[in-house]
Parts: C-alpha cells; structure tokens; sequence
C-alpha cells in the first residue's frame, strides 16, 4: 500500500505544521487515534529524531498499538516515522510545503498488511486514503478554529 492525500490549506506553512508535528495533538485531527504518547525522547531531549510515539487507534472495528520512530524531523516541511512495533509495518510521512493560496499540507502511509489485515488488504487503500483526507480537513479545522 502505498497512499498519498494533498489538501492546501490557507495558512503558513510553520502554523500549520506547529500543531500537526505536535503527537499530542494526535487524537484532535487523526482518525482512529484515541491517544498517543511519547514513549521514547529522543537522545537530545523532547520530540526529535529518535524520538518514539505509541499511537492507539481503533481500525476495522479492533484496537491497534503501535510504536512510530522519527526517522526525519525538519520543521515546520517534513516528519517522518516508521513503526517499530505494530500489527503492520508503516512508513508515514508529513509534508507542509510554502503554496501560493498557504501551506500544501500531504500526507503519505505506505504499509504492508499482514496476519489478520492480510484478508482485506485490497481494500485498505482507499480506506487509508479515505481517512487521511479527512485528517487533512480536520487538520484545517483545528488550526483554523
């Protein structure tokens, strides 16, 4: 699976990114997060590079944990994580590009479904992508408010 979701929003890239870069955050904008908590600092302190986040969620109706390592962290355009530990792997990225009207703001999973996922992963793209729109409306919503 490899699924990309774009929505530009009309305001600066770094207000933007501010809140969406911050795990606790989370659960306000991202769908299915119940809570998320910083679980590993990273080795200069605080979120960072190295830096790790459970993230609880609810999908297809079953309560996932998963652990996302910052791989890349350059505010306020990219952060980067990959999970750890989970029922998949994932790779997820965040971008929030300088646009014309605001901030390009893209979200990217890329994952690989497998034991009781495995069944319907076919259909687990577009109801990635489906989500990941709305955490970008959401998104919008929340730092526009």
């Amino acid at each position: 699976m490899d699924v990309i979701a774009e929505r530009v929003i009309p305001l600066p890239p770094a207000k933007v990114a501010d809140y969406a870069m911050d795990w606790r955050h989370d659960h306000e904008w991202t769908q299915g997060i119940k809570q998320a908590a910083l679980t590993t600092e990273a080795p200069g302190g605080g979120f960072g590079v190295g830096a790790q986040v459970t993230r609880s969620a609810h999908f297809l109706g079953k309560r996932i944990d998963y652990v996302l390592r910052v791989e890349e962290h350059e505010p306020p355009t990219l952060l980067d994580m990959r999970s750890v530990a989970g029922p998949f792997p994932m790779h997820v990225t965040y971008r929030f590009d300088e646009h014309p009207e605001g901030t390009l703001a893209s979200i990217r999973i890329q994952g690989d479904a497998s034991g009781y996922y495995r069944f319907v992963g076919p259909l687990m793209a577009p109801m990635v992508r489906g989500n990941i729109r709305k955490d970008l409306r959401d998104l919008e919503n929340k730092v526009s408010g």
